[in-house]
């Protein structure tokens, strides 16, 4: 998505057989190309990340982050590299409350929906729900294709799956509603959607190995935006060798405070956002 680097072979989303995206644009297509609107940041403040921590789901909760993270426990590796569940200090990044996971699953997404913790796997089909109060295991889900990233609305819950769509969940069943297709400016598929974040009625999408974020019509999965955040990305690869890529949004809407984060980072960012000019 196990040593570092066959984790970071096979780190959420490096499957060999993702499709690409359709790269035969016509010229025509190319004039017609809708116009997005460009966002960037400002800094407000920066927090401890636990650097070990391989980030693929972020939420904010009544003060508290809870992060999902990915890896597979080898002989090697038994401490420090396995998927978990943790409710995290935001101030000190201080991890208060960990479940990790059984060593054959890789862990992905998270939700937080009346109550109750959703969590993606990768590639094994199934998806954990927890009690917040412990991450006292409440009741397992088999779904098709890929886990990535997860989020909700207040009533279903929304999954990527490493393609261009996004699925809508019934938290209930785990059955797909209806699903979204996400296409870039010129009408190409947007391909490997990762980590879901809903702000203020939009989707919110990291993309594998990009340094942006992208701003999505749930209704329609038209692109209301991008968000560069080329310079947080260089700023943390450069102190840090051991940084991977952007992955992780959470959306405080009661303080409309915004914090990102990366796999391995360590640091979490929260930022800000602003017209590009």
């Amino acid at each position: 998505m196990l040593m570092i680097t066959a984790l970071l072979a096979f780190g959420c989303g490096t499957t060999s057989n993702t499709p690409e995206p359709n790269r035969n644009v016509s010229n025509a297509a190319v004039k017609t190309a809708a116009v997005v609107p460009a966002f960037t940041y400002d800094i407000v403040n920066t927090y401890p990340h636990d650097p070990a921590a391989f980030t693929q789901g972020l939420i904010f909760h009544e003060g508290f982050l809870y992060e999902g993270t990915g890896g597979q426990q080898t002989e090697s590796k038994k401490d420090d590299f396995f998927s978990s569940l943790r409710k995290v200090e935001i101030t000190t990044g201080k991890v208060l409350e960990r479940h990790s996971l059984a060593p054959q699953y890789f862990g992905e997404g998270i939700a937080l929906l009346n109550g109750k913790i959703y969590q993606l796997t990768w590639r094994e089909g199934t998806a954990f729900v927890y009690d917040i109060k412990g991450f006292k295991p409440i009741q397992e889900f088999r779904y098709s294709g890929e886990g990535w990233g997860l989020t909700e609305d207040g009533t279903d819950l929304y999954m990527s799956d490493g393609t261009h769509v996004i699925r809508v969940i019934d938290p209930e069943t785990f059955k797909t509603k209806r699903t979204i297709v996400v296409n870039d400016e010129r009408g190409r598929p947007l391909m490997q959607l990762n980590e879901l974040e809903w702000v203020k009625g939009e989707i919110w999408a990291n993309v594998w190995q990009s340094d942006e974020i992208m701003r999505i019509d749930p209704a329609n999965g038209k692109l209301l935006g991008r968000i560069d955040l080329r310079d947080i990305v260089e700023s943390e690869t450069k102190e840090n060798r051991r940084a991977d890529v952007l992955n992780g949004i959470a959306y405080d809407e009661a303080g409309d405070r915004l914090f990102v984060t990366g796999k391995m980072w360590r640091r979490l960012f929260e930022i800000k956002i602003k017209p590009k000019q």
